[in-house]
């Protein structure tokens, strides 16, 4: 379908082929409403509006599909029923995203529900792999079924294994793998491995078509009883990251001197005079941020908001560039941030460190005395921070109203509570969730773990960010001249029918949920957060409601960010750890002048990719989290726990710990009675006591299995 898109763009196409364009588009997102200015968006044909408002026309009058309101349609799935059944089978591109069980799910951008892959399908591809399939959809199943062609790109570069020598060659077995994967080495590329070493491998060839032999080169030996190293490394590269920089990223790096010269200062406003500080973790080496305050003599307040001038350094398409862009996001695991920068950049010159001069790219604003925006600017400058807090020090001053810059933080501190509200006057929706940090011996041990809170002096930050991000964006898409392409963080509506079917055992919890408009959505979604506070039950319905919405994503096509309930939304905050980031810098900065415009497609292809790293380095975060809870639960095996059900499926029922939030399952075969589902999949009934169990219930279980290489816990309810 991907190459048939290409040669119709912006082709005129005959009525029989646009009504056969459109009807195809709807089946492929059948839960979609469009009018015709979406399609002709959608299918980028050289057919005009009317053309496709008749083709849709002759559409609903075949009974194919249905007007829903104000122009919009949405398939009419039994009047199609007959042409589905004869549909043949499609390529598709996509990316890989493997399950649990080996098999895997194929993400394609212009299909709204993933292909599913069988094991015996996948061809060696694995997670994260750009493959072409042939993909049957919809007939018969409720999501189609693809088989892989071809492997397009390898999403890793590098694995983790143990190595054993044999006469003419070694064989490398890849750890933590969802399916079985060897990698072979020359002896002359070895190393210093021993037989039975642990390693970090390069792959330097993944054969072909005609030989599917994989060869390596042996990067690094992990010792053996490093098995907390051994694991991380193997989130990494098996979630498409590594540690190392390409030789010629290093080389480039000499080549930038270690302190700032003379000639950096041009063309730069001077703030080094103004009161200038960083808030930041306890544990941060690299600083994306600062903060600015001036009192104006008009009565005003001017705040900075200064970012990390990482363009300065990291120039288009170089090495450094090159490779910043391939990894497109700093990786946070429990114990290291693998950098998108190397720690030349990321550390040193780029970070805003305190009492050093640095180059910074801001966005200053003047506040009147009701927090209001009255002026706002953007460009290069060069800043002196006075004082790095960390945010439980500026926590204390904001609540003692004592210690270093404390009027200027009590001040701040009001702008953003303003901010804050009116973000949420606005409709914006309250994220609020828990984090788990671990607290780590120096081999990597869990010791213990706790919820991280989030105070005044984290939102103060968040909310000076959130309006750098918004006014940024605001500056480029706002306006009457021709669109300029921009990278854009949107976030669509959420889905209402997955959303309704919470909100059914939600009231079920005494919570009603409305969704007489997106506001009253947003309301009730908000409410549930204030209400989870006081509801264990509740505080687990909370992330389902959130797994309704939309995921965010970097697109050139602005629909807005709806969880925040901003028109115009960027990320301009974090170019050390995001790439995103960088691009916005180029393109504000090439803009301040003049209008500059960059190719839309190249720069679409290019958020695509950012947002499917942010997406990797996600799941790698959170498989080092489930490792760690799990490491951590094993050293209690036999004992027993309070928990909360936090989820039911066929096999059975997964308890959340309180003490911990690690989570685990319990198998349906090892429960009392033949539980089955009671009118929703939030509720289990016993066949022959009648016995409910529900979603959120409290229980008391015993940890009796631990399976520390799949990251799982098995439980059982004792009572």
């Amino acid at each position: 379908m991907a190459k048939r898109k290409k040669r119709y763009k912006g082709k005129k196409l005959s009525s029989g082929a646009l009504k056969s364009s459109i009807l195809r588009l709807f089946i492929r997102m059948p839960k979609k409403r469009f009018n015709a200015k979406q399609i002709s968006a959608k299918l980028k044909t050289g057919n005009n509006v009317d053309a496709i408002k008749h083709a849709l026309t002759l559409l609903e009058e075949e009974g194919k599909i249905l007007h829903v309101k104000d122009g919009k349609f949405r398939l009419d799935k039994t009047g199609i029923k007959d042409y589905i059944e004869k549909l043949p089978s499609y390529n598709y591109k996509g990316k890989v995203d493997m399950a649990r069980n080996g098999s895997a799910f194929l993400v394609v951008d212009e299909l709204e529900e993933d292909l599913f892959i069988p094991n015996k399908h996948l061809k060696g591809a694995m997670n994260g792999d750009i493959v072409e399939v042939s993909a049957v959809f919809p007939k018969n199943k409720r999501k189609g079924e693809a088989k892989v062609k071809s492997i397009l790109k390898r999403a890793i570069s590098s694995v983790v294994g143990k190595i054993y020598f044999q006469k003419r060659y070694c064989l490398v077995d890849v750890l933590h793998t969802k399916s079985p994967l060897g990698i072979m080495v020359k002896p002359s590329d070895a190393g210093k491995a021993k037989d039975g070493d642990i390693v970090v491998v390069d792959i330097v060839n993944w054969g072909n078509a005609q030989n599917k032999t994989i060869w390596g080169r042996v990067k690094e030996v992990i010792p053996a009883d490093h098995s907390h190293e051994v694991t991380m490394q193997s989130i990494l590269s098996l979630n498409g990251f590594d540690s190392f920089y390409p030789d010629d990223v290093l080389q480039e790096l000499k080549f930038i001197p270690d302190e700032l010269q003379i000639s950096d200062y041009d063309g730069r406003k001077d703030f080094r005079e103004k009161i200038t500080f960083t808030i930041d973790p306890d544990t941060a080496k690299d600083f994306d941020d600062a903060i600015s305050y001036a009192e104006l003599e008009n009565g005003n307040i001017e705040v900075g908001v200064h970012i990390a001038d990482v363009t300065h350094y990291v120039t288009e398409n170089s090495a450094i560039d090159k490779e910043a862009y391939r990894r497109s996001t700093s990786v946070y695991l429990v114990d290291r941030c693998v950098a998108m920068l190397p720690e030349k950049l990321s550390n040193n010159l780029c970070s805003l460190n305190p009492n050093v001069d640095r180059l910074s790219f801001s966005a200053v604003f003047e506040f009147d005395n009701q927090c209001k925006i009255k002026n706002r600017w953007f460009g290069r400058t060069v800043i002196h921070s006075d004082r790095r807090f960390t945010y439980e020090e500026a926590q204390e001053v904001l609540e003692t109203g004592e210690g270093d810059y404390a009027k200027e933080l009590k001040k701040l501190n009001e702008i953003a509570l303003k901010l804050r509200k009116q973000k949420f006057k606005d409709g914006a929706v309250n994220f609020d969730s828990e984090e788990v940090k671990f607290k780590l011996d120096e081999r990597g041990k869990p010791l213990g773990l706790y919820v991280k809170e989030r105070k005044a002096a984290h939102m103060l930050i968040e909310d000076l960010m959130l309006l750098a991000n918004r006014e940024v964006a605001r500056f480029i898409g706002d306006r009457e001249t021709k669109t300029i392409p921009f990278v854009y963080r949107v976030h669509d509506t959420p889905d209402l029918e997955r959303l309704a079917e919470v909100s059914l055992f939600a009231k079920e919890l005494g919570f009603d949920f409305s969704f007489q408009s997106p506001m009253a959505v947003k309301e009730s979604i908000n409410a549930l957060s204030k209400a989870s506070k006081e509801n264990e039950a509740l505080k687990l319905i909370e992330p389902l409601a959130i797994r309704c919405m939309a995921k965010a994503i970097y697109t050139t096509n602005n629909i807005g960010h709806y969880g925040l309930a901003f028109p115009f939304y960027a990320h301009f905050t974090s170019p050390i750890r995001r790439y995103a980031d960088v691009l916005v810098h180029r393109i504000l900065y090439a803009n301040l002048k003049n209008e500059t415009r960059v190719n839309q497609e190249t720069l679409e292809a290019k958020c695509k990719h950012i947002s499917s790293q942010e997406k990797m380095a996600a799941e790698a975060e959170r498989e080092s989290i489930k490792y760690k809870q799990v490491e951590f639960m094993a050293s209690r095996l036999n004992e027993s726990f309070e928990g909360v059900i936090s989820g039911i499926i066929d096999r059975g029922i997964f308890v959340e710990i309180k003490e911990t939030k690690a989570e685990g399952f319990v198998p349906m075969i090892s429960l009392y009675d033949d539980f089955q589902y009671a009118g929703s999949r939030f509720k289990l009934q016993g066949k022959a006591t009648g016995d409910i169990i529900k979603f959120g219930d409290t229980v008391k279980v015993k940890l009796i299995d631990v399976n520390l290489e799949d990251k799982q816990l098995e439980f059982r309810i004792i009572e």
